[in-house]
């Protein structure tokens, strides 16, 4: 067991932001002695890593707590979605680095780079094809009221809980957990309710048919098998299990 300070300096976290942690139940001592001192097991300490973690990527303590607090949350699954989010981050400071680049480059030398390279890496070539495909319908409409109101925080949320929930699908497809069983039934269920509660009312007919999507369109198929082959195949055969036996 370590004492406040000893974890304190294990952690470069100061004493008084642990006591605050405790009070706010992020982080609550497994034990105190008794004279009340309180004391960490192994187990606060690999808590308080993945808190330290969530804190580089810039989540507010809430956040984290929320995060946490998810009756599906495990520790490998949490580790894998920040290791993912670090790896995203880096990209996107790359492409941001790369334009930074290009326009101290056209400084430098005096040349004009073209307005359609300007913003090199930041564009999202995907978005008017989607706006193209499902502008028309209310989910689309629903979700762009939605998300019209999210800020950085709330998308942070979105990002690790669908790294979290992915990761957990993972985590089953390699232990060798049937497509069709309860915790892969389950971890489709997260997905589904994922995007109820971000961005349109999901119900298990609709998210059938995403599924259909996840496994005949190449993009969505190229990011489930980026993440582990054969992973496209058995999130839809999930979310079929899941919409037939929940109705």
């Amino acid at each position: 067991m370590k004492t406040v300070g000893e974890v304190s300096e294990l952690s470069g976290v100061t004493v008084r932001a642990l006591h605050h942690y405790d009070e706010i139940g992020l982080l609550s001592p497994s034990e105190r002695s008794e004279a009340g001192y309180r004391l960490y097991s192994r187990s606060d300490l690999e808590r308080l890593q993945e808190i330290l973690g969530w804190r580089a990527l810039g989540f507010e303590l809430a956040e984290i707590r929320e995060l946490l607090s998810d009756p599906s949350h495990d520790r490998t699954g949490a580790l894998r979605a920040q290791r993912e989010l670090v790896t995203a981050e880096r990209a996107r400071l790359a492409a941001v680095a790369a334009m930074l680049d290009d326009a101290l480059n056209a400084h430098d030398t005096g040349t004009v780079i073209k307005e359609a390279a300007m913003f090199k890496g930041l564009h999202d070539a995907h978005q008017r094809e989607t706006h193209e495909r499902w502008g028309h319908t209310d989910a689309y409409k629903e979700s762009q009221r939605r998300t019209a109101r999210y800020g950085k925080a709330e998308w942070r949320e979105i990002h690790a809980q669908a790294r979290i929930n992915e990761t957990r699908l993972v985590d089953l497809m390699r232990t060798g957990e049937p497509a069709d069983g309860q915790a892969a039934q389950a971890a489709a269920e997260a997905l589904r309710l994922h995007i109820d509660r971000w961005f349109y009312p999901c119900s298990r007919v609709m998210h059938r048919s995403l599924a259909e999507m996840y496994v005949n369109d190449h993009r969505f198929r190229a990011h489930y098998e980026a993440r582990e082959p054969g992973l496209a195949q058995y999130v839809h055969d999930a979310i079929v299990a899941n919409a037939e036996t929940t109705g």
